[in-house]
């Protein structure tokens, strides 16, 4: 059975390889605390989303201008049940470029629509990458305010 992971596209015109390295400035288009580094495979970050939430990634899988893989080792949730649903899961970035074209493709992998989060974390993750992310990809800035989603 496939699992129904949470995914979302993007194309803006850039290359692959530029995308891959802006994926990694963490900062610039996710609206979150961010310590570490997060440029080479094997790097470690923490991200915090406020109170006393933490998120710790390794970068398990760099490959440049195709394919970043971030592994969420622990977390804390507060705010559910299940303080640490995302461990273990991974956010999947990979970049196909075509005529000056890049798309992107996001996959939280683990977050399903079974999981006490999706309800918050899906539009939130909608905003950060095609709103923020893709704003970053074209104008050099990405979009912190959102109307509408949660902070994922």
């Amino acid at each position: 059975m496939k699992k129904n992971n949470f995914n979302s596209s993007i194309s803006a015109k850039i290359t692959a390889e530029e995308a891959i390295k802006k994926i990694s400035k963490v900062t610039e288009w996710w609206g979150v605390a961010f310590s570490g580094s997060s440029e080479k495979q094997n790097d470690k970050f923490v991200v915090k989303m406020g109170g006393d939430s933490f998120f710790n990634f390794t970068v398990a899988e760099l490959i440049p201008g195709k394919r970043i893989v971030w592994l969420i080792t622990d977390c804390h949730m507060p705010w559910y049940a299940d303080k640490k649903e995302w461990a273990n899961t991974r956010l999947i970035f990979e970049a196909h470029e075509n005529n000056g074209v890049t798309e992107l493709n996001f996959t939280h992998d683990g977050l399903t629509p079974d999981v006490e989060c999706y309800k918050d974390c899906a539009p939130g993750w909608t905003h950060w990458i095609q709103t923020s992310l893709l704003s970053y990809f074209t104008t050099g800035q990405g979009i912190f305010k959102q109307n509408t989603a949660p902070a994922v």
